[in-house]
């Protein structure tokens, strides 16, 4: 298109030319050699042709350039004059190799990569500070005060982020301070800082004095102070590694400090961080198996010769209500039936003062006054029933509590109290069966006759 239009101006310039019409010189330039040059045959109309020309090859070239990239200097343009190439400079390592996927040094600008650099050593740094600083407070505080005027102690700061909490305004203000001393001063080097100041930047920024030589050397051997490293592979690798391992450091501490005000932990507890999606995932992908159902096999109670015992099937595998009602139903007819049995053969050689004409045996309930006192213990046995040994969900069926604190609830004594309460509601109905067929108490049933207390 460019070259349509300038051929087309060509050939209608000529049009334009009057003939014998007086050449005159130009008027924009004052130059009169250049005058002297300018052709005889033209005229006003062909210099603004000419001009029109130029206008619309400006314009083509101007739209092609908005199509393409501008690489933009900040800092100035070294390329040219010493080839810089960013790609051959530290920081360069495997796996990746030179990363820079947003272009930002694609115009070669050694001014503007120096600057780049040097802001990334000091992050670096920082980041490596804070990433140790993270690290060691979890195993080791100063002794003393932070401040003796408010009376906070090193033992009293707590990790993370939290600390920001218990810092003084004044020992914030002072950590400021001093970082800016350092920023604005070079770490106290004039002969590496243009007397101790690197220039400004415009209204705000200072320029780093180590931008013109190496960016981060400071002349100090920082960060470690131990002096320089003279051998060029060693300090080569040395620099690569201080530049890997604070790109790390950065996103280390980034990490940590998410994760610090994610879960309110310094070390970003995973326990504590229940609104993560991941932790929703986690759940779902590993959430443990249901229970297994309630299996009566596997009570208190299965003991040998006859182990489970449950021929009716009164028992179901997963109804733990109705296994809990029917085993508080069984301790507590095993505890009656123990005291029957226990009562029967006691009444036949002591009875209490009152009831001496009272016969030994089940004749007892029917018989004044033993009748009044079957009734009272009636009432008794009830009161108990519905006011003191009620069931408690949170307890073993028949925990009633410990009321002489033996310390005796255990798995071989519930073992026990379930053996002899079986036992004990067999003797017990074994002994009124047999005195309603003979009209023998229990102690004559077995012929034992000895004399009554």
């Amino acid at each position: 298109m460019a070259r349509l239009a300038v051929g087309a101006v060509g050939l209608a310039a000529p049009v334009f030319v009057f003939p014998g019409a007086a050449p005159r010189p130009s008027q924009l330039r004052g130059n009169s050699a250049v005058q002297e040059r300018a052709p005889q045959g033209g005229s006003t109309c062909s210099t603004l042709g000419l001009a029109a020309a130029g206008s619309t090859v400006l314009a083509v070239a101007a739209r092609r350039n908005k199509s393409s990239k501008l690489v933009r200097n900040f800092f100035g343009d070294s390329s040219a004059s010493t080839g810089f190439d960013p790609a051959k400079q530290l920081g360069v390592q495997d796996p990746i190799g030179f990363w820079d996927p947003l272009g930002l040094s694609a115009d070669k600008d050694e001014a503007t990569f120096k600057r780049r650099r040097a802001v990334e050593i000091k992050h670096g740094r920082i980041a490596m500070y804070a990433t140790i600083g993270y690290i060691v407070p979890e195993y080791y505080k100063f002794p003393g005060f932070l401040s003796p005027s408010l009376g906070i102690k090193f033992s009293d700061v707590p990790n993370g982020l939290a600390a920001l909490s218990k810092l003084p305004v004044l020992g914030g203000a002072q950590i400021i301070a001093f970082c800016g001393l350092i920023e604005t001063t070079g770490f106290f080097q004039a002969a590496s800082t243009t007397d101790g100041r690197g220039p400004r930047e415009g209204q705000f920024a200072m320029k780093d004095s180590t931008e013109t030589s190496e960016p981060g050397n400071y002349g100090v051997g920082f960060p470690t102070f131990i002096g320089k490293v003279e051998d060029p592979e060693a300090r080569k690798s040395k620099l690569s590694a201080e530049l890997a391992n604070g790109r790390l450091a950065m996103m280390a501490i980034i990490g940590m400090f998410f994760q610090d005000g994610l879960t309110g932990s310094a070390w970003g507890d995973w326990s504590l961080y229940t609104s993560s999606p991941l932790r929703a995932e986690e759940s779902e992908e590993k959430e443990a198996p249901p229970p297994p159902p309630f299996d009566p096999r596997l009570e208190v109670g299965v003991l040998p010769p006859l182990d489970y015992f449950d021929p009716a099937g009164f028992c179901k595998v997963g109804d733990e209500e109705g296994f809990r009602n029917l085993r508080a139903a069984e301790i507590k007819h095993g505890r009656v039936a123990m005291m029957a049995a226990l009562g029967a053969a006691v009444q036949h050689y002591a009875q209490f003062p009152g009831f001496e004409e009272v016969p030994t045996g089940i004749g007892a309930v029917t018989t004044a006054p033993g009748t009044y006192g079957f009734a009272a213990l009636f009432l008794i046995s009830g009161v108990l029933e519905l006011a003191l040994w009620t069931e408690d969900s949170s307890k073993e069926p028949g925990n009633f509590g410990d009321p002489l604190n033996l310390g005796q609830y255990d798995i071989d004594m519930r073992n026990k109290e379930l053996n002899n309460g079986r036992f004990a509601m067999f003797a017990a109905v074994g002994i009124i069966l047999a005195e309603l067929y003979t009209g023998k108490d229990g102690i004559d049933q077995i012929g034992l006759d000895t004399p009554t207390l």
